[in-house]
């Protein structure tokens, strides 16, 4: 059923969206606690930005992309090498697609909280970061899993970004839903159908997996 082309495409797509969730979880947790607790006058629009490849479509982001990071960009200079068409590239532009999809969850969760529980670790004396790593992310986790199997989700079946900036290179760039796209370009509807199903079932398995953990934590709420 899976040939060796396929199985290589599947573990690439499985390495990029592991790196990338860990990516988005240690940008994002610390990018959604500003944006929930600061007062900057900016902040709107810093989550604006955020949100914004929500609505633009990916050929635009990753068209983008490719001018950022091609061999002419100042960022091509400082870091030494460009970034398309590399699995490096296809994290970066990873990352910023399904950051939306991370921070918001996240955000949500850490707005939810209520003062008491600042005040509360205040009258206790407890350090900012110690009340952060206390008290607010075990209270967000339902929004940190929530943003971390919708991240995980979405950069698997990324499209129009990675084949802007990553094109279809076996094993470094040509993940599953490049594969599909070609394998029904070449009209082979059978290799097609293998790997559409497998998404078809990983859709499932996450939204199973958002109602279990909501279910999960309504149930431990008093």
């Amino acid at each position: 059923m899976f040939d060796a082309a396929m199985i290589e495409t599947i573990l690439l797509t499985l390495q990029l969206a592991v790196v990338t969730t860990i990516v988005l979880l240690l940008i994002g947790i610390p990018l959604a606690w500003w944006l929930a607790r600061s007062k900057a006058w900016g902040k709107e629009a810093v989550a604006v930005l955020v949100s914004l490849p929500i609505v633009l479509p990916p050929t635009v982001l990753g068209f983008y992309l490719l001018i950022a990071l091609g061999p002419d960009s100042p960022l091509t200079a400082l870091i030494g090498r460009s970034l398309p068409f590399t699995f490096e590239g296809l994290v970066v532009g990873s990352t910023l697609y399904s950051l939306p999809f991370v921070v918001n969850p996240i955000r949500n969760g850490f707005e939810a909280m209520s003062q008491r529980h600042w005040e509360a670790a205040a009258t206790l004396r407890a350090r900012p970061l110690d009340a952060f790593f206390s008290i607010a992310l075990p209270m967000a986790m339902p929004g940190i899993l929530t943003g971390a199997i919708l991240g995980f989700a979405h950069t698997m079946g990324e499209f129009g970004v990675v084949l802007m900036i990553g094109g279809s290179i076996p094993g470094e760039t040509k993940v599953l839903s490049i594969a599909i796209f070609e394998f029904v370009e070449t009209l082979e509807w059978g290799k097609a159908h293998v790997l559409a199903g497998a998404m078809l079932l990983l859709s499932f398995a996450v939204i199973f997996a958002m109602r279990a953990v909501e279910t999960r934590f309504k149930s431990d709420q008093p």
